[in-house]
């Protein structure tokens, strides 16, 4: 079922977003070659509690950080640790937040000091095909109408849609009907409404679609090991269209 939110929690919704927006802003300048994935984990957490908000994934399912921390061929999922960061690669972070009963969820991902062409082109391709996908979002539309617009910016510019991990409903839980996921055809799925709230979440591949987990049973790599990149905002469908809860 997937639950309507009101347009006063979705304002509830809309600071508990604020604030990951904030904290990318506040890490961007620190993911630079030779810090720790850990210690970006420990500032954002220290940043996120200063603001009265509580980690989403630390403890989920037994998560055990503030951050997902994904580097290179990881796609999702990667856990903080004592692994630097080395100029050319990139890192995907993807952060929740529990603010006044709602969540929050986003993601980016950032390039460490000079990447290559390719690597700026997946970045920017997974942004994009965001974006495509969030422009859908509007009342009478289908659920799938967002799902196959992110699948055609990936696959022009000829790379890969994960088709393992997908976006979600979100509000009081973290996750909530429905998925989203990032492939798919037009025309499908249930008709959008205003008071849906998503995460939508494209999770895009430089070679193979595929995955497979690592055995700490969290991070997931490229069945490949060709890059990956990750792009997540929160939204709310209003009457107007979409409305991006995790912008600044």
């Amino acid at each position: 079922m997937i639950i309507l939110k009101t347009s006063e929690e979705i304002a509830l919704m809309r600071e508990a977003n604020r604030i990951l927006a904030h904290l990318f802003e506040h890490i961007r300048p620190l993911i630079q070659p030779g810090i720790t994935t850990a210690e970006l984990d420990q500032e954002a957490e220290l940043f996120m509690r200063s603001h009265n908000a509580v980690p989403a994934f630390k403890g989920y399912r037994g998560f055990p950080g503030t951050l997902c921390t994904s580097v290179n061929e990881e796609v999702v999922h990667g856990i903080p640790g004592p692994r630097k960061l080395l100029s050319g690669d990139i890192v995907s972070i993807d952060v929740g937040a529990l603010l006044d009963g709602f969540y929050s969820d986003a993601a980016r991902t950032f390039s460490v000091g000079t990447v290559s062409k390719q690597a700026q082109q997946l970045m920017d391709t997974t942004r994009e095909a965001l974006e495509a996908g969030i422009r859908q979002a509007y009342p009478g539309n289908r659920l799938s109408d967002i799902s196959v617009e992110i699948q055609k910016v990936v696959e022009s510019a000829g790379f890969s849609v994960v088709r393992d991990f997908v976006g979600h409903g979100i509000g009081r839980n973290l996750h909530e009907d429905p998925q989203i996921p990032n492939f798919g055809r037009k025309g499908n799925g249930p008709v959008l409404q205003e008071g849906m709230t998503f995460a939508i979440e494209p999770m895009v591949n430089q070679g193979s679609w595929r995955v497979k987990v690592l055995h700490d049973g969290w991070t997931a790599i490229s069945a490949d090991r060709s890059l990956s990149a990750h792009f997540e905002d929160s939204i709310a469908i209003t009457k107007d269209g979409p409305l991006i809860l995790s912008a600044l």
